[in-house]
């Protein structure tokens, strides 16, 4: 035991290492007043976004002094009491106001204020102004809200390298800067890097042994074309959208009952394996009723907005609640599709976006005119469905609906969206208050974005889609691409994933950016041509290995010099033990399940009504389902998914958090599902007619997805047989090492061997590199 206990804390130390290294700041300075340009978009507005536009920002109630430094106008006009100066002049900075401040070491005229605790500008952002100015001080449309254009492919040295247009403009990136890139990686951890980003599943020993021996040109991308036709992939990429779209299973209030919009996750994952366009998968999603001679399937789409909270408690104010869910829809709509933090001019207009309080409002409106209302008004009777509702009768789930996966001939219910006959008029709510309203106005998108041509298209949310889809938007596919490229990095081109307004991050490659948004909707909006591209470059195929000199140039790889290296997200971790193990039910869809779960959570968390006041498990096949389709209770979310940093599901989340904790090792140590994962397999292998050695080969290549090294299997073997000498002392041990999970046991088994199997195995199972993309 002292053997095991010492191996599995190298693999920790491992983990932490790895860890480390992957999350160390890259403390290189990414501003540089050397350069011969100073950009507003790229050098200055980030400065004064930070530092100026709380007081001088878009924001009008919260404005000092008249002045309004992200508008030209503004900060080139004469002061208010300001005796004739003005904040910039042009290319003087010693007479413009704005640098005479930020110089200033007298605290009743320094800028910013030493009362507004927003520290003061360092010295090479006072240098970054000054030329700023010098040069003429030119306004710059804020970069995301200016339509992209096709940028032209880059000159670049080592042109034998690239493989599509991606890599020109990743190398051209790093041959700027002195970095070369990693080679290609080799096949076995190309192959477990491809197939659990397209499909979430580790690949099949039989998948990596045929990759291996063909050594034709076009080996790996007959092994992606693969990859992308298995249903596994529409789980994999409706992962990320149901965090986007906050899917739970509960409706997350007070009692938070059951609730069943499982049918619209079925129709995502249908959507994805069909690669239905992006134009329409929003089009239907936003206003699939309203489309003409609308479909079953577009009206089901449109549940996407109704996945919000919601309240069944007596007495609450019903309008008050209508409102908070039509915040809940503009929000999402605003961070998952626009990658704008709307939200912000709920109550007053936005400080540092061109966004007014009206401009939210006239954005509300397009949700303000559903049949939904706040509260239905009977507390005694929960409905798994709250109006306007969609029924599915057993006849269309098996006519029109062939991609719902019912588990039995009764009626189904979806929340959906659906129109008033009659217009709700939409007021702006003072301090965003329900019962405080104010002006009247009618329904628009953005016009910081793009103009809503309201003789082209109708103000309803079939305009909203229009306006949305239009290639003239300067948002929708740069956040969808973005978005997109995290799911296969770790990391956006633009980092701040659901903001690409003032105070996001700028994106590291933007004409990239720029390049794969216009190509992306050129080629029709096709997502598996552009998942295809980007898991095809060079860029993504390279080596995630990290030398010094790479760790002080480019620490946090945002230079895209190396291969991704990142823990994978919880429900893939469930995913890869499911799989390896052979215990994955591979059935796609369906309800929910509740597979093990700590005793007690559940019923602590509860008033003691209902349905979901006691955690009733599941048991046989729907034990081993995927870690999609884990059943979500808002208030309870499943504690083991939760641990490694999945969505709470509670509101719209477009980036997850990563995080390295001591619990995530318990989980990998002392789960029930791992630890039958580990018995199960360990019971198959021991039937084998193989060594030992043979065994613990196939297992480490089932789970880790490569072949072993000579060290790794004789220190593995010799763990097994220092557990099978332990083991044999006590004749009850192995009984009880193999009692876990109530996957039936293989009859004919040594158990003996069987459970010195299930120690190693359960070992490979907490190996960093197991449930690490790299």
């Amino acid at each position: 035991m002292n053997k095991r206990l010492l191996l599995l804390a190298g693999i920790v130390l491992t983990t932490v290492v790895g860890v480390i290294s992957c999350f160390q700041k890259n403390g290189s300075a990414t501003k540089k007043s050397s350069e011969e340009v100073v950009s507003y978009n790229f050098h200055i507005r980030p400065i004064l976004s930070d530092k100026c536009f709380a007081c001088h920002g878009p924001d009008a109630n919260k404005r000092e002094a008249g002045l309004r430094l992200d508008m030209a106008e503004s900060a080139y006009s004469k002061l208010k009491d300001g005796k004739g100066a003005v904040a910039i002049f042009p290319g003087k900075p010693e007479q413009s106001e704005l640098y005479k401040r930020i110089t200033s070491l007298d605290p009743e005229i320094q800028m910013p204020t030493p009362e507004s605790h927003l520290g003061l500008l360092n010295e090479s952002e006072i240098g970054l102004v000054k030329k700023w100015i010098e040069q003429g001080a030119k306004y710059e449309k804020h970069w995301a809200f200016a339509a992209p254009v096709l940028p032209k492919i880059p000159e670049i040295d080592k042109k034998d390298w690239p493989k599509n247009e991606i890599d020109y403009f990743t190398l051209a990136k790093m041959e700027s800067l002195g970095i070369t890139p990693n080679d290609e990686a080799d096949k076995s951890h190309l192959l477990k890097r491809v197939a659990l980003d397209l499909t979430g599943l580790p690949p099949s020993i039989e998948l990596q042994n045929k990759f291996a021996a063909d050594n034709s040109t076009n080996a790996y991308e007959k092994v992606v074309d693969e990859l992308l036709s298995q249903k596994t992939y529409g789980e994999k990429m409706a992962l990320h959208w149901l965090d986007v779209a906050r899917y739970a299973d509960s409706y997350g209030y007070q009692d938070d009952e059951i609730r069943t919009q499982w049918p619209w996750r079925d129709w995502v994952i249908s959507a994805f394996n069909k690669n239905l366009s992006y134009d329409k998968f929003l089009t239907w999603q936003i206003a699939g009723d309203m489309l003409p001679n609308a479909s079953k399937e577009q009206i089901l789409a449109t549940a996407f907005f109704r996945n919000h909270k919601y309240t069944e408690e007596g007495g609450v104010i019903p309008e008050e609640y209508r409102i908070e869910y039509n915040i809940d829809k503009t929000k999402t709509y605003g961070m998952g599709i626009l990658g704008l933090s709307v939200e912000c001019a709920q109550c007053h207009d936005h400080k540092y976006d061109p966004i007014s309080q009206e401009d939210y409002y006239r954005l509300f409106a397009f949700f303000n005119n559903t049949k939904e209302v706040g509260y239905e008004g009977d507390i005694s009777q929960t409905k798994p469905a709250k109006n306007p509702i969609m029924t599915i009768s057993d006849a269309e789930a098996k006519s029109i609906l062939t991609f719902i996966n019912r588990p039995d001939t009764s009626k189904l219910m979806v929340s959906v969206m659906g129109e008033r006959d009659t217009l709700r008029a939409t007021h702006i709510l003072n301090r965003g208050v329900y019962d405080a309203p104010g002006k009247v106005v009618t329904a628009s998108g953005l016009p910081s974005v793009m103009k809503f041509d309201t003789t082209k298209i109708p103000q309803n949310r079939l305009g909203l889609a229009s306006w949305t889809t239009s290639k003239q938007n300067p948002l929708t596919a740069r956040v969808f691409v973005n978005q997109i490229w995290q799911e296969f990095f770790g990391r956006g081109i633009v980092k701040s994933t659901g903001d690409f307004g003032m105070q996001g991050e700028l994106p590291t490659h933007p004409a990239l950016l720029d390049w794969m948004a216009v190509d992306f909707m050129n080629h029709g909006w096709d997502i598996k041509r552009l998942v295809k591209q980007i898991v095809t470059s060079s860029t993504y195929k390279q080596s995630a290995k990290l030398t010094k000199e790479k760790e002080k140039l480019d620490p946090d790889n945002i230079y895209l010099s190396r291969g991704p290296r990142y823990r994978l997200p919880a429900e893939s971790v469930r995913d890869i033990v499911l799989s390896s193990s052979g215990l994955l039910n591979s059935k796609i869809g369906g309800p929910s399940v509740k597979p093990y779960q700590p005793k007690g959570l559940w019923e602590a968390a509860t008033s003691g009504r209902g349905q979901l006041a006691k955690y009733n498990q599941d048991h046989n096949d729907a034990l081993y389902r995927r870690g999609m389709y884990t059943f979500i209770k808002l208030t309870v979310p499943p504690p083991s998914m939760i641990i490694f940093d999945a969505s709470n599901r509670d509101h719209c989340e477009v980036k997850r958090s990563k995080t390295n904790t001591p619990l995530q090792a318990l989980v990998m140590l002392n789960d029930p599902a791992v630890l039958e994962a580990s018995r199960v397999l360990a019971e198959k292998m021991s039937l084998k007619s193989l060594s030992p050695e043979q065994k613990i080969t196939e297992s480490f290549q089932r789970i880790v997805c490569r072949k072993p090294s000579d060290k790794e299997v004789k220190l593995l073997t010799e763990y097994y047989n220092d557990e099978l000498s332990s083991i044999g002392k006590n004749k009850n041990q192995a009984h009880k090492i193999l009692n876990v999970g109530e996957f039936p046991h293989e009859v004919k088994v040594k158990e003996n061997e069987a459970a010195a199997l299930m120690r190693v195995i359960n070992t490979l199972y907490n190996m960093e590199e197991t449930i690490t993309k790299s």
